[in-house]
């Protein structure tokens, strides 16, 4: 595999809490507020952009995470998502997360991703080669 460092890099996903991002419409809750499935999702979208720019035919996955959802987040509020990676050991990456509501934080956690060759891996998936 080519060597990559991600040692120092960052990335962020910014999004705006909809209706579809509750716990209500995603089915883990009862109530209408920014649903944790949702908050994961915009903390692994960070982390991969964190990693842009991989050489040609690697990506990653997520293997890992571990997140503290601490404060309810109401529909039409922005949400920043942050990664940063903390340790790079081999092909394995490690992230802290962070998600803001304006300066307030509401989830938290650590993610684990692991740079693959893309083919090899859609290959031992069964699934067919991308184009």
């Amino acid at each position: 595999m080519t060597t990559y460092n991600a040692a120092g890099r960052s990335g962020n996903h910014i999004d705006q809490v909809t209706q579809g991002d509750t716990a209500i419409a995603l089915g883990s809750g009862e109530v209408p507020v920014l649903a944790t499935p949702r908050v994961v999702a915009w903390l692994e979208a960070a982390a991969v952009a964190a990693l842009g720019g991989l050489p040609e035919g690697l990506t990653t996955v997520g293997i890992h995470i571990a997140v503290d959802h601490v404060a309810a987040t109401l529909v039409g509020a922005a949400v920043r998502a942050e990664a940063e990676v903390t340790a790079m050991e081999g092909s394995r990456v490690e992230f802290a997360l962070r998600a803001y509501e304006g300066d307030q934080i509401v989830a938290s956690g650590t993610h684990s991703r692991v740079i693959v060759d893309r083919e090899r891996f859609l290959s031992k998936a069964g699934l067919p080669a991308e184009d």
